[in-house]
């Protein structure tokens, strides 16, 4: 059997390990944008609806959510250029967020004036 080219199992390990952190990432982003999409996608008013919130804010918050989790994996590990770039990644991802206000609700909800 030719040992050369299969990982060993440590290597598995810490690959198993990552994809772990990846998916936990993922998780806690979408457990960020839940509040948001829920109060986004059904509305405040007469059913209004932000479909920005499902389009740009869920993958903007699982994207980002996944690559802080693989920064601070990778910063763990010792890797510091990847955990740099990692977070530098997720910064973009953050200004890309807040330029489009991915996180905003329904217009009835933030404008609701003196009534409410």
């Amino acid at each position: 059997m030719d040992t050369a080219h299969t990982p060993s199992r440590r290597e598995a390990l810490t690959g198993t390990a990552g994809l772990l952190t990846a998916l936990l990432g993922a998780l806690a982003g979408l457990a960020v944008w839940l509040p948001y999409g829920r109060r986004g996608l059904f509305g405040a008013f007469e059913g209004e609806r932000k479909t920005d919130v499902l389009l740009l804010g869920l993958p903007v918050l699982l994207l980002s959510g996944t690559l802080a989790a693989l920064a601070a994996f990778a910063a763990v590990r010792g890797r510091r250029c990847t955990a740099l770039g990692l977070a530098a990644a997720v910064a973009g991802l953050a200004a890309l967020g807040y330029g489009f206000d991915v996180l905003a609700g329904p217009q009835a909800a933030s404008d609701c004036g003196s009534p409410c």
